[in-house]
């Protein structure tokens, strides 16, 4: 029979699992907090309802709280990270580990609590942020202090699966907002420019003038460019099919991974013209591995290293700061070119699913969130070309009433 004592905002709820080899009794306690919204009436039957769950988890030996938290988020790693999760998503969880290891991992499971969390997140808003010389450069950006959130909340979310405990103490957890930024975006103006200066780059440049070429009309993720192979492409069609992505890790190296979401996986419809760029580049790969003979090795990727194997993901970067230095173009990063894309599909009145799709986004509303400025500034070109059509339509009847008076005298 369950136990219940209320403890100031909160009430805890104890029961006894029987008894160890020793004789001593083993009890296992949860927390539960009412919402402050709730009426007593129903604080009470909720309360009843998450003892007799606890009760019965109890009894069925599911509760194991006792266990801290770093050796269960180890566990975590083994039995669901390493099998279900993206090796980037695992790589940028281990970078958090020390941290919330630090503050939360001697700490039992039932024991940490939404304040617990809490307190975390201010003790890291706070927390200094040094570059590779050591110097300071600031605090910690609410990007990272949202990845030690999410670090936790995935393990806890494992641990109610497990029914090893009833809830998540990271659901009403408050994390700081970004700083709002302007997206720096080339304007079409650069676009064309830019475009103009590949028809003179030299041959050895050949399939970065191509890498860029794609990035503008595709607006694909520089992983996702670096991926494509030959045999994703329809020429009969003049399509495209994106179904996988080359990323690099320290400790795997280069290495071919799935799309960042199902809807990643996704076929493009190509330009006439960019077709044809398509198709000499691979006349010209093809005679550029036939001159380096046995020393080509095959992968069937259109980027590539000297040798034929997957090119490096820093090598565009590379090559586009130079040549933005050597020509004097305003330099922007490479995910600039995604955003192009996407804001010259939006403003040319391309429908949000649309754009969704296109850009492989998994919910629509990232695709609203990410480019609100972009739907913001075609509504209002769409609202002044109504205003146009009215005032402009009142102006030309005027006029030609004008006309009508002056020839009648």
């Amino acid at each position: 029979m369950a136990t219940i004592r209320k403890r100031g905002n909160s009430y805890q709820i104890r029961v006894s699992c029987g008894y160890d080899t020793s004789g001593n009794q083993v009890e296992q306690s949860m927390t539960w907090k009412p919402d402050k919204n709730m009426t007593e009436k129903q604080i009470q039957k909720e309360l009843n309802r998450q003892a007799v769950m606890f009760e019965e988890a109890c009894m069925n030996g599911q509760i194991t709280t006792a266990m801290k938290f770093q050796d269960f988020a180890e566990q975590w790693f083994k039995e669901y990270a390493e099998i279900k999760l993206k090796t980037q998503t695992i790589r940028c969880y281990h970078i958090t580990e020390s941290r919330v290891y630090k503050a939360i991992g001697h700490l039992r499971m039932d024991k940490i609590t939404t304040r617990t969390i809490q307190k975390f997140v201010t003790q890291l808003t706070h927390e200094k942020k040094f570059n590779a010389k050591g110097k300071e450069i600031g605090t910690l950006a609410p990007k990272t202090i949202k990845n030690h959130i999410s670090f936790i909340s995935t393990v806890f979310d494992y641990a109610v699966k497990q029914q090893m405990i009833t809830s998540n103490p990271c659901k009403n957890v408050t994390i700081p907002k970004p700083n709002p930024k302007e997206r720096e975006i080339y304007t079409l103006d650069e676009v064309q420019q830019m475009l103009e200066l590949f028809e003179h780059e030299s041959e050895a440049n050949f399939k970065y003038v191509i890498f860029f070429t794609l990035a503008v009309f595709t607006g694909l993720r520089r992983g996702e460019l670096l991926g494509l192979e030959w045999k994703d492409f329809d020429w009969d069609n003049s399509l495209m099919t994106v179904s996988r992505t080359s990323e690099w890790t320290k400790e795997k190296g280069i290495y071919t991974d799935t799309p960042k979401t199902k809807s990643s996986n996704r076929v493009l419809k190509l330009p006439a013209e960019l077709i044809s760029q398509l198709l000499r580049f691979r006349e010209w790969q093809n005679d550029y591995k036939i001159n380096l003979g046995d020393k080509w090795v095959e992968h069937d990727r259109l980027f590539t290293k000297w040798n034929g194997e997957p090119m490096g993901i820093r090598s565009p970067y590379k090559f586009f700061e130079k040549f933005c230095k050597r020509t004097g173009m305003r330099f922007v990063n490479i995910h600039s070119f995604r955003h192009f894309n996407a804001s010259a599909m939006i403003l040319n009145g391309v429908d949000v699913k649309t754009v969704q799709a296109c850009l492989g986004h998994n919910d629509v509303n990232t695709t609203l969130n990410i480019y609100a400025h972009s739907f913001q500034e075609a509504q209002a070109r769409a609202m002044t070309s109504v205003a146009d059509c009215i005032y402009g339509k009142r102006t030309t009847d005027k006029s030609t009433d004008k006309n009508q008076d002056s020839n009648s005298v």
